[in-house]
């Protein structure tokens, strides 16, 4: 039976995933209950949110886990995922917007995989300092953080790859990595050969933050598709509450500047907030930071929404024009119609066919060398062939066939 999802822009489901398991230590387990203690829920409340707290997931610590050196911890990372998975499905149902505080960044594959119980093409932007496209047989320290986005899109420990029942989570096309200022050898090979859509730090700051971020979403079809943001605070420059700070890389302004372009896209399916560690913050200046930045963004995104609201309203329901009934739910094959901003689901959206362009995300996807030989140059690249790039999208394969 089909479940249609009606949109609540003015709400927000806040899940917490208290786990540490994927990263390098303790203490990011924290996070869920330090952002609260910290002001967030009133925060949001007073720019205009009904926040809905539904509490947080059973712990899960990091430990050595000297028996699984190549991917540590996996069985107490499969457990945070089982926990936080259907409770994404409950708040998306609910048509609020799913915020998910998390201590490391291992949760993406239940977010997605909760999504797409409601949404048949789920993309994704991940922001962060790191690419995570490590294996176990590549790793250096054998975390899974570092392995992420490698799991979503197919590829890494088994037990990790097969949390969704027919990977991967995410078509490479459909994700877009942002703001990358670290890359192991390993991760450069894999994006040398891979048609991820990927937006270096220093790609981000030539082309400008909003600009980049406005060209992320449209290469990962998120004007269409439901999409993922996924915000690791490392990714701001000199952030001192997490993991690994690292220096370089995207200002704490340029990132601003990015998440309100991605935070006003009506398609936002969920956020999350990861990295983040109260053990590395003892006055709490990082949470107050962070949460000065979050209510920014979600306020921007709660005005664009309000503001666009009406004109889509008019466009769904043209004067004189009567809807036609709608077949029933149950009858089979039959998708339920639905309005703008709405969604539908059911038991077997797996099984769905492809949508029309999932061919041509095939075909890159399985000549990634041709892509990969053929990048894309930015504007100001094509202007100045001689300057120095850190970044070449591999695009150029893909969106021919978009």
């Amino acid at each position: 039976m089909a479940v249609k999802v009606v949109r609540q822009p003015n709400k927000i489901a806040l899940l917490g995933a208290p786990t540490s398991a994927a990263a390098m230590s303790a203490g990011h387990e924290k996070a869920p209950g330090a952002l609260r203690s910290a002001g967030l829920i009133d925060r949001l409340r007073a720019i205009g949110y009904e926040v809905a707290d539904l509490g947080d997931d059973p712990v899960q610590l990091f430990a050595q886990d000297d028996e699984s050196p190549r991917a540590r911890n996996v069985s107490r990372v499969l457990k945070s995922l089982e926990a936080l998975k259907p409770r994404v499905e409950q708040a998306i149902k609910s048509g609020a917007l799913p915020l998910i505080l998390s201590g490391d960044c291992s949760i993406a594959l239940a977010t997605i995989a909760g999504a797409r119980r409601y949404f048949r093409h789920v993309s994704m932007i991940y922001m962060d300092r790191d690419a995570d496209l490590n294996i176990p047989a590549t790793s250096p320290s054998g975390i899974v953080d570092g392995m992420v986005v490698s799991h979503i899109v197919g590829r890494g420990a088994a037990e990790l790859v097969r949390f969704w029942g027919e990977p991967p989570l995410i078509r490479e096309p459909d994700l877009a990595l942002f703001g990358v200022a670290r890359l192991d050898t390993a991760e450069q090979e894999v994006l040398d050969r891979t048609p991820l859509r990927r937006y270096l730090a220093a790609d981000v700051i030539r082309l400008g933050p909003a600009a980049a971020a406005q060209v992320a979403i449209e290469r990962i079809h998120g004007v269409g598709n439901e999409f993922i943001l996924h915000l690791d605070v490392d990714v701001i420059e000199g952030f001192a509450a997490t993991k690994v700070p690292g220096e370089g890389g995207l200002t704490l302004a340029q990132v601003r500047e990015a998440l309100l372009v991605f935070a006003k896209q009506k398609h936002m399916a969920a956020i999350e907030v990861a990295g983040y560690n109260p053990t590395k913050d003892p006055d709490g200046t990082w949470a107050k930071s962070l949460i000065d930045l979050l209510a920014e963004v979600l306020g921007e995104r709660l005005e664009a929404l309000k503001s666009s609201a009406p004109v889509e309203a008019a466009s769904a329901a043209p004067a004189g024009v009567k809807e036609a009934p709608s077949a029933p739910a149950e009858a089979e094959g039959v998708i339920p119609a639905v309005t703008s901003g709405d969604s539908w689901s059911s038991d077997m959206l797996e099984t769905e066919s492809e949508s029309p362009d999932s061919g041509a995300n095939d075909a890159a996807e399985e000549a990634p060398e041709d892509a990969a030989e053929n990048p894309v140059r930015t504007s100001e690249e094509s202007e100045d062939e001689g300057s120095a790039t850190s970044v070449e999208t591999s695009e150029e394969a893909d969106d021919a066939n978009s």
